[in-house]
Order: C-alpha cells, then structure tokens, then sequence
C-alpha cells in the first residue's frame, strides 16, 4: 500500500469516496484484477503480486493516480478510478489520463461515471492542465459510451496500437477520447 504522507488527496460524491487505496482495499481491488470479466477489455488478468505491482505504481504518481472506489453507504470497495500520466510508449505521452474499473456487481448503476466526473473535476481544480484523455480498447463500447456520457470526443486522429497487447489482440487497436477545460 502507499505512505499515507505521500498519499492521493481524498474526493468525495454523494455515494462514494475516492481515496488513497487502503490494507482493506487489496483484496476486492486483487479480486477485480483477476476477473476475466473486469479485464476484458483491459487487459490480461493479474495475479496478487501484479496487482500490488499497479498500486504502488498508481501510489508513485501521488497526487494524481487512481484511487480507491469506495461506496460511502457501506465502505464497501468497489473500484478504481482517477488521473495519470499518460503512458510515455503512446500518442498520449505526458497528457493527464483518466481510468476507471469496477467490480462486476457494481456496473451499470452509474458509478463509473459519478467517479469519473469527481476525478476530472479534481483535475481542473488542482492541476494546469488544458485537457484530460482517455484510452480503450476500440471495441470497448461501455467504456467509449461513458467517455461520451462525460463529454470527451472522439480523437480520431489519435488512434493508435497499444504496444501492450500482441500484434492479433484485438485490443491493440485503441482510441482516445479527449475533454478540455471548461
């Protein structure tokens, strides 16, 4: 887990918490990192250790970085969501990039998009970025959707191969949508 100095500061909505993942929060976030169904559009599945290997790599970008997903009614952990530098091996390199997943029992109750909406509204009041990106898969459609649903468009432009997935993955071919400072 991280140092609770160096951590992610907290942001809150009406039904969740975004937080500094937690000791409590290993498990449900492992358990989502080995679900075929969450990964399925992101990527192979991880084991414990590749999953402790993407938080502390998360927890290095403090104070961007995802954040625990957290259902304030419950404390329930229910994803992973926030901002990061875009990864230097694609057309997004040093652009400020959001991501999210959620555990599978949590989809399709507007979730996703309520954290992502706190995440980009952190990000235009504490950093001087001028846009805010995203990257899919191309046949993600859930994904692509919440990306429209939360104003992004389109970057045509901007498609490229993820160098992540093999050259037959059908994830490789990616898309990027983009949003700009209000």
């Amino acid at each position: 887990m991280i140092d609770a100095a160096s951590a992610a500061p907290m942001i809150e909505t009406d039904r969740l918490v975004l937080r500094a993942p937690q000791p409590e929060d290993r498990l449900p976030l492992h358990a989502m990192w080995a679900d075929p169904a969450v990964m399925a559009d992101l990527g192979p599945v991880k084991s414990a250790e590749e999953s402790d290997m993407a938080l502390a790599r998360h927890a290095s970008y403090a104070p961007l970085g995802f954040r625990a997903v957290v259902l304030r009614s419950s404390a329930t952990t229910i994803g992973f969501c926030g901002l990061k530098p875009g990864a230097p091996d694609t057309p997004i390199a040093g652009m400020l990039e959001i991501g999210w997943m959620l555990a599978v029992p949590f989809w399709g109750a507007g979730y996703a998009r309520e954290a992502a909406a706190a995440a980009i509204a952190w990000g235009w009041q504490n950093r001087p970025d001028n846009a805010i990106v995203a990257i899919t898969a191309h046949s993600n459609t859930k994904s692509r959707l919440l990306m429209e649903r939360l104003g992004m468009l389109y970057m045509p432009e901007m498609d490229f191969e993820h160098p992540l997935f093999a050259a037959d993955d059908p994830r490789r071919q990616s898309v990027t949508y983009r949003i700009t400072r209000p």
